[in-house]
Parts: C-alpha cells; sequence; structure tokens
C-alpha cells in the first residue's frame, strides 16, 4: 500500500494547512503550467487577452497580424490592475472562460460589435452580470441561464477565435523560445524537484496523470513543452495519461479530473490532486482528496484563494527531502 503521511514532516519547508493523517493514495492528478513546467509564462499574456477582449469592439479585424503584433510588444508592458488579479484568480480555469469574461466585461462597458447593439439591453446586463459573478466564484459553465441566442451564438463564434490570438500572442512572447531552450535544458523550465517527485510517485507504484486547460493535440503545444521537460506520456510511463481541451468547447480541469475518477474507477479518498490553479484543488476537495499546492511564498494572493478553498498543503516546490518521504510504501 502506498500512503501519504503528513505527520512526518515536522521542522521541514512543508506547510500543513489542513490535516489528513495518513491516507493510501493510488492515483495522483497534477496541472502542468506552474506545477511542473515553467515554459508559459501566461498571466500577462491571459491579462492582456482578456484586456483586449474587453476593450476592443471585437469588429472583424480584432486579431489581424497588425494587432497581434502591437500586443506582443504590449505583454508584461504596463499594469493592468482589473485583469492582472482575474487572471490569477482564475488560474486553473478553462482558457475559454477567462477570455469569454473579457468578452462579457465587454458588455459592460459598451464594447461590443455594432451588430449586437439592439441585443445588449439593460435586461440583458442584469443577466450578464449574473454570469460575471458565478464566473467569479468558480462556475465555468451556465447553459441553464437563460440568455438571448445571438449572445451564445457570439460567444461561440469569438471565443475561439479569441483563444487562438491568445496562444499565438503567448507564442511569439515566449512559450516558442523557452521550448526550444527546454529541449537543451529540460532541468532549467521545470519546477524545482518536479522530476524527481513524479518519479518517486511512479517507483511506488502510483499512477500519474497530467490535466491542463490548454489544448492538447498529437504533436506541438502543450504535448511538446511536456515532452520538452523531459515528460514521457503514454501507458504505462511516468505520466498514464494527458487530458486537456479543445480550441471550440469547455472542458474545465474539474470536469477532466472527476471523468478520470469515474471512468478509471478510482477511490476519490485514495486520489492526490497536485496544483497551482483554484480549480483543481477546489474539485480536489470537493471529492475528498489529498491536495497539494505549489506555490511560491510571494505569490499571496493565490495562497489565500486555496488555504480558503481548503488545501492540505503548501510546497514551494518538491526540493525537501522530508517532502519526499511523505511518500512511501506500507
Amino acid at each position: 500500500m502506498i500512503v501519504i503521511d503528513d505527520t512526518t514532516i515536522a521542522g521541514s519547508s512543508v506547510e500543513l494547512i489542513n490535516s489528513f493523517g495518513k491516507r493510501e493514495i493510488t492515483h495522483v492528478i497534477h496541472d502542468i503550467d506552474g506545477t511542473h513546467s515553467l515554459i508559459r509564462d501566461w498571466p500577462p499574456v491571459m491579462s492582456l487577452a482578456m484586456h483586449w477582449a474587453m476593450t476592443c469592439g471585437l469588429e472583424s479585424g480584432f486579431d489581424s497580424p497588425e494587432n497581434l503584433q502591437i500586443l506582443v510588444e504590449r505583454v508584461g508592458k504596463a499594469a493592468l490592475p482589473e485583469m492582472d488579479r482575474t487572471a490569477v484568480e482564475f488560474a486553473g480555469y478553462s482558457a475559454l472562460t477567462q477570455l469569454e469574461y473579457g468578452i462579457r466585461r465587454g458588455f459592460e462597458e459598451g464594447n461590443y460589435p455594432e451588430r449586437l447593439r439592439s441585443i445588449i439591453t439593460p435586461e440583458f446586463l442584469i443577466v450578464n452580470a449574473r454570469i460575471l459573478d458565478l464566473m467569479r466564484h468558480g462556475i465555468e459553465v451556465f447553459e441553464e441561464i437563460d440568455e438571448p441566442l445571438e449572445i451564445k451564438a457570439f460567444i461561440k463564434e469569438i471565443c475561439p477565435v479569441l483563444f487562438r490570438f491568445y496562444e499565438d500572442i503567448l507564442n511569439i512572447a515566449s512559450r516558442d523560445r523557452n521550448t526550444l531552450d527546454a529541449k537543451i535544458n529540460p532541468e532549467k523550465w521545470r519546477v524545482p524537484g518536479s522530476m524527481e517527485f513524479m518519479r518517486h510517485l511512479k517507483q511506488l507504484g502510483c499512477i500519474n496523470y497530467f490535466v491542463t486547460g490548454a489544448v492538447v493535440y498529437e504533436s506541438g503545444g502543450m504535448l511538446e513543452e511536456v515532452e520538452a521537460c523531459g515528460f514521457e506520456v503514454g501507458p504505462g510511463k511516468l505520466v498514464e495519461c494527458m487530458f486537456g481541451s479543445t480550441w471550440d468547447k469547455k472542458m474545465p480541469k474539474d470536469d477532466w479530473i472527476k471523468a478520470i475518477v469515474k471512468d478509471a474507477a478510482i477511490d476519490p479518498a485514495k486520489v492526490l490532486v497536485v496544483g497551482d490553479g483554484r480549480t483543481e484543488i477546489k474539485v480536489g476537495v470537493e471529492i475528498g482528496a489529498v491536495t497539494i499546492s505549489r506555490l511560491p511564498e510571494e505569490q499571496q494572493l493565490q495562497r489565500n484563494i486555496q488555504i480558503g478553498l481548503g488545501t492540505n498543503i503548501i510546497v514551494a516546490d518538491y526540493t525537501d527531502a522530508v517532502f519526499l518521504g511523505m511518500f512511501y510504501h506500507e
């Protein structure tokens, strides 16, 4: 039997937030960005993309090559207080949800295509405000809320375009350059101790999964980044399987985690969830799993959010030998 034991960590750098004692674990579900990989410096890009969605009006050509270059040059150059904060608070959400937030804030600010002028009524804005509030409280899917079909169609049309635009900005700003370097210097782009931690879990007999809000496809994208960091993905390998988003359909990480547990008939009490975003930690707590938040000390807002969600443990990285010692055969 493989156990995780919080009675062994006294005097270490491991912060015990909510004790669970000793627990058997069989499966570990890991977030990727910020939890294990440092390749994607996504927060400033997402903040900028959400701000663009809120302010640009989203008329034809908002994603033009000219605008792409303008936004690439703006990444990280100026504070965007609302969206900087929202990008942090929404860490772990589907990218489609985050970008939809920008669109709906644009509705509030009066920045939207002319063809929607007769649709964006005071009555609709009340519904829109309710949806924005749900987003701020961790809800990503709200199809049961009644709103004009034209609005649903517009969001369904525009969000995937914004998603690709966001990815294009990210690729040019940091992702492509960092991935190339990671293929030469993989350790530089991993959270310290990450590989040792995952190998330790695998050697003990745990099954590791990756979940991500990014799009997963056969070559390139997130798979390329994961492999550049040195993580092997496939049946029987270090990471058994990786689950992610698509360009045009939300698949929140909490849905993926619940699906993994259900489809593999896993006892949720024997699951460990490791992440740096509210989504994975929130669902981990909800299903009764053990949760580990990977958050540096300076990320105080994220730490406060995840403490509020009820996470079990916070670690800055995975290098403390006492941390690895929490996991053993009994």
